[in-house]
């Protein structure tokens, strides 16, 4: 007949040193949490998701302004699914688009560099925030931004995050399927899991020399679209600027660029306004035009606009797009361009930012209020007054349902059709 072996006798010995090894593995995990960026972080996630307001028709009879936030962190409205994002300190807010409630709060105890959104075939959106590593924002060269959360616009659950090389001053540039962190000597696009497809420039601990055509040059400004990359790039031995034009996702990786073309410019002070699956818009100076090439390099058109160019802040010229058109607001006016052939179609003057798509309808910021265009001629509709602090200061919108935001400065507006 079996019988089972007596029950294992433990020791006092035993028990005191099973104690220790517990002790030891939790004293473990508490010094890994704090120095973890769990430590650091403080996130408080939405309970419920936020909701979408209603889709917009077209222009109202008139606006009212809602409600109105600071968001310094924030270069241009962001919109993440239903929310809006706001950005102030280190903290990333999001919010009800009619009534501004913060429904969920992201903070680190970090600078924060940027906030962006991408990936909107996401149905509860995706919201970036990049922040600055530990070394102060004006420590040269050993300041990056390397520490991104990738955040769900609904409820502000994290969904994902990496350590990227961009530097203080990056902006987030996306399109349908990636999203481009600029910077004057890097820059890198990430697609929809966070993995990198792409790295230009200056590469921090490059495994294998050589994989970077032109890592002397500094960058003036990029744009992202088609899945392809533009970069206005000012190398040390060439007299004119250089436009280069990459795959955003190569077929040999995010360390060895794929190049699609680099031709030098007929001048300098040039900036990349747009970027399409076949063609590149770049503005030049003195005199101001607008210079359209195929995909090849190769001069298709010049176009003679009223613009101030300058490098733009970040890298990135200000422009907005619809499905069939794309509008680059040149300082002082709007240039209205084909979606795909990038041919100026119109120019509206007096404009203080590029418009947007409100329903049918195009609303273009204006002294003293907003303008309805006529998307297809750029001729002026209606006038619909806007009470700003700044009645001239530039103005980025953005649209959420029925809800148009408006960019003044370091603070987001939200404005309600009126009953």
């Amino acid at each position: 007949m079996f019988r089972a072996p007596p029950p294992e006798r433990r020791s006092r010995r035993d028990l005191v040193a099973a104690a220790v090894v517990v002790v030891a593995v939790l004293a473990l995990v508490v010094a890994v949490s704090a120095t973890s960026d769990i430590a650091g972080t403080t996130d408080r996630t939405a309970a419920v998701p936020i909701g979408a307001p209603p889709p917009a028709s077209g222009a109202p009879v008139a606006f009212a302004q809602a409600w109105e936030a600071a968001s310094p962190g924030t270069p241009v409205p962001v919109v993440a699914g239903p929310a809006v994002v706001t950005a102030d300190g280190s903290t990333v807010s999001g919010r009800d688009a009619r009534t501004g409630g913060e429904r969920w709060s992201y903070a680190r105890d970090l600078p924060l560099c940027t906030v962006g959104a991408g990936f909107p075939g996401v149905a509860e959106g995706r919201v970036l925030a990049v922040y600055a590593n530990e070394a102060p924002a004006d420590a040269g060269a050993g300041a990056y931004c390397s520490e991104l959360t990738m955040l769900q616009g609904d409820t502000g659950a994290r969904a994902g995050a990496r350590n990227p090389d961009a530097r203080p001053g990056t902006r987030l540039l996306a399109d349908q399927t990636y999203v481009l962190a600029t910077g004057t000597d890097h820059l890198e696009v990430w697609r929809s899991d966070l993995v990198r497809t792409l790295e230009y420039g200056v590469v921090p601990a490059q495994e294998q020399v050589g994989r970077q055509p032109r890592a002397g040059c500094t960058h003036g400004s990029t744009a992202l679209g088609g899945r392809r990359v533009a970069v206005l790039e000012r190398c040390p031995d060439e007299a004119t600027d250089r436009l280069t034009v990459l795959a955003a996702d190569g077929a040999d990786g995010a360390e060895k660029p794929e190049e699609r073309f680099s031709v030098l410019l007929p001048g300098s002070g040039a900036a990349v306004v747009a970027v399409s699956e076949e063609q590149v818009a770049v503005a030049l100076p003195d005199p101001a035009r607008l210079v359209v090439y195929d995909g090849a390099g190769v001069q298709l058109s010049v176009s003679e606009v009223d613009a101030t160019v300058t490098d733009p802040p970040g890298g990135v010229v200000p422009t907005s797009v619809d499905d069939t058109h794309r509008y680059w607001f040149t300082g002082s006016s709007v240039a209205a361009l084909d979606a795909e052939q990038l041919a100026l179609l119109w120019t509206f003057p007096d404009a203080l930012g590029a418009p947007v798509r409100y329903g049918i309808e195009l609303l273009v910021p204006v002294e003293g209020g907003l303008r309805v265009l006529d998307a297809d001629r750029g001729t002026p509709g209606r006038f619909l007054p806007v009470d700003r602090p700044d009645p001239r200061a530039p103005v980025t919108l953005a649209v959420v349902g029925d809800v148009l935001l408006e960019q003044r400065g370091d603070r987001v507006a939200a404005l309600v059709p009126t009953p």
